[in-house]
Formats: C-alpha cells, structure tokens, sequence
C-alpha cells in the first residue's frame, strides 16, 4: 500500500489539494495521510492587531485570536475527516507544530507523493505563483509531487514532458510506478527541438522501446523553437483536463529544460496539477 500525504494549511483549507489527494488515494487505494501543518510561527492575525491603545499586548484580544485560529484548524480537521470517510479511505491526521517547512521536508522522506496547492505560503501573507515556500520545498522534497491548481479538475490526459535527460526519464518511470492505474488516460509524450527540421524524439529508439513497456498507447509530440515558449502554449491549447509529468526541480544544476524558470512559468501560467519528481 503506497503512503500520499497532504500538506494542509489549516488556517487556509485547500479544497483541491485535499479532493486530488483522496482522488488519487482511491485510485490507488493508497493511505492518505492529512500533515496540518500548524506552524507556532503562523496566526491568522497580524503581530500589530494586538497592540493595545497604551502600546502594550492586549491579552484579551490575542487569546480571543488564538481561539479564533483553534477554532479554524479543528474545522479543517473535520472537512479532511469527512473527505476521507465518504470516499471510504485508510487515513491519518499528523498535526505537525514547529517550522512548516522544515517539518513538510522531513515528513517527505517517509511518503511515495506529496500533494501540495500551488499558492500555499504558511503566512497570512498572499503571493504570487510559486511562492517562496512551494519553490523551498521543491528544491529540497525528498518524494514525488504533486503540485496542485485552487480548481479540481477531474483528469483525463497525461502530458509527459521528454527532453532527452535522465531527469524526465526519471519523472516519467516514477509516475509509472506510482500510478499504474491510470495508464488508462489518454497519454502524450511531448518534446521540443531547437532544429526546425527535427522532428523526432530524442534517442527515439530507446525512449520509444522504454514507453512500450510503461505507457504502450502513448502518442508523440515535437515541438520547434525553445521550450520555456512552446511548452506553454502547447499545454494552454489542450482541450482536455491534463496532468504533467515533468523531470525534477533543482536549482543548483542547468539542464536544456527542466531548470527552475520552466517549473515556474508552469505553475504560473498553466492550472493543471505537475508532477516533479525529485532525484
């Protein structure tokens, strides 16, 4: 039995994160594991709503927000719960207390996939996609993840994003394994070629005897010109409800295609969960 886990904000409940995770558990009949990671740094409030007109802390006020963050946490506990009991999951709660993201980290190392919302930040704090805490986390996530638009979206296309590196090899033979129950989607194997008279798939032979053997209904894609570009557009022009594989997210190598920016540009630009596989 594979182990996803939901990184839950209990302050801000992501709908999407927690109904692609109970989607993908039933599918896989996975256990599910709820991290709500309440954070002692992270309130709802603001440090300067507490001041009083002396210039002190007003007590009163500051216990009357901290019953107000409870109050809201244990009602994200309860719609988690509920999710998981209608879809007849095996589920847990981990309630994890100190830094978020050092927590999530190392909760990461005892998962085969983390479903996270792409806007999440653990502030009360807006930011735009991806924000600083998705981008720490993926630089440093020990499981695959999933990272997932506000909108659930029921799926009914896998995009695998090939350059020819060992990463999207990588990416693609993971969500296999992983996810052997949803070879049943319609599955396309896309990459670019600078070369506009290129139009075929790098090492063709072995990727192509590799998919046989993984996704055997899989069609392919080449696109011309540079991928930071055509990955985009090619994946906006979809008129299906699409998941992306894509190789891993490391900021401290350059690869042709998986480097940080088309990750970002990703999240950014396109709603549709990405599955990056870490190395």
């Amino acid at each position: 039995m594979k182990k996803i886990i939901a990184a839950i904000d209990g302050l801000k409940f992501s709908d999407s994160a927690v109904h692609y995770a109970v989607h993908l558990a039933q599918e896989t009949n996975a256990h599910l594991v709820g991290v709500f990671l309440d954070d002692f740094t992270y309130h709802s409030y603001k440090i300067y709503e507490l001041v009083s007109k002396t210039g002190g802390v007003d007590e009163e006020k500051h216990k009357r927000l901290e019953r107000a963050d409870e109050r809201t946490r244990e009602e994200a506990v309860n719609h988690f719960t509920k999710a998981c009991r209608e879809a007849g999951l095996n589920y847990t709660i981990h309630h994890d207390k100190s830094i978020a993201l050092h927590e999530l980290l190392h909760e990461s190392i005892y998962a085969d996939l983390l479903v996270i919302e792409n806007k999440e930040t653990l502030t009360h704090y807006e930011e735009t996609i991806p924000t600083q805490f998705i981008r720490d986390l993926l630089s440093e996530v020990q499981c695959p993840v999933l990272v997932v638009p506000k909108k659930y979206k029921p799926l009914d296309k896998l995009i695998l994003l090939y350059d020819g590196q060992p990463s999207s090899v990588h990416a693609i033979r993971t969500f296999s394994y992983l996810f052997p129950e949803l070879k049943y989607l319609e599955t396309e194997v896309v990459s670019v070629r600078e070369s506009r008279g290129n139009r075929h798939i790098p090492d063709d032979r072995l990727m192509k005897e590799f998919m046989k053997r993984h996704f055997p209904q899989a069609n392919y894609t080449v696109l011309n010109g540079y991928a930071d570009t055509e990955i985009p557009e090619n994946l906006k022009a979809q008129n299906n409800n699409i998941l992306v594989v894509l190789g891993a997210y490391e900021r401290s190598r350059v690869s042709r295609w998986f480097r940080e920016s088309l990750a970002d540009v990703l999240m950014e630009q396109i709603d549709a969960p990405l599955f990056i596989a870490p190395r």
